[in-house]
């Protein structure tokens, strides 16, 4: 579990702009949230710093909520937001938190492309999707409400793959894998299907669009 950000790092991302996400701190408190993934440092000069998806999350003040004492659910751990990529062995607890949290990462996320992309393009992804390939993928399945891969192992899976810039996402249930490629390419994906060659498994491919 990631521990939350110290109250001046928190004071920073307070006081970062509310629309842009651009951060005022010194170069030591800007490159400790860039560690933490709370923040990130744009490749163009000026060189500013823009909060992350998980970092507006946090200055949203969207915090997980504990289960109350004896309903018999676990608790809901606190610490950095992830997308559900599918299949994980202890997912976060489904419910009206969990839906905000992921709203406000991709809410947060749409602002990074607006302000990282050259043309403000909010349609494509931008920069930081590019390097963080499977989670910007999860969470363009999971804002757009689909559901990720349990115990059962019904749902989305997302994984990377040898391909530079791609994902691969499965869903066993074909109309479900269909509507995941819709979603992907509505949020700024190429995406193709496929089949593995030796088990006949079906999948998709999908890279972020460049223009």
């Amino acid at each position: 579990m990631t521990r939350p950000p110290t109250a001046a790092q928190r004071r920073v991302i307070d006081a970062a702009d509310p629309v842009t996400g651009r951060l005022r701190g010194t170069q030591e408190q800007l490159a400790a949230l860039v560690k933490r993934g709370l923040a990130f440092r744009h490749p163009r000069p000026p060189h500013e710093h823009f909060l992350t998806p998980e970092g507006h999350r946090i200055r949203q003040g969207i915090t997980r909520e504990p289960r109350p004492a004896g309903s018999g659910e676990r608790a809901a751990p606190t610490g950095v937001f992830a997308a559900r990529t599918g299949g994980e062995p202890d997912p976060p607890p489904p419910g009206p938190a969990r839906r905000r949290e992921v709203h406000s990462a991709w809410q947060g996320l749409l602002e990074l492309r607006r302000m990282t992309n050259a043309d403000a393009a909010a349609d494509r992804p931008c920069g930081w999707e590019r390097s963080h390939l499977v989670p910007a993928a999860a969470l363009a399945l999971e804002a757009a409400g689909h559901h990720p891969a349990g115990p059962d192992g019904e749902g989305y899976r997302v994984r990377e793959t040898p391909q530079p810039e791609a994902v691969a996402v499965y869903q066993p249930d074909g109309e479900a894998l269909r509507t995941c490629a819709a979603t992907l390419e509505g949020a700024g994906w190429q995406v193709s299907e496929h089949r593995e060659p030796r088990t006949g498994t079906r999948y998709l491919l999908a890279s972020p669009r460049r223009a």
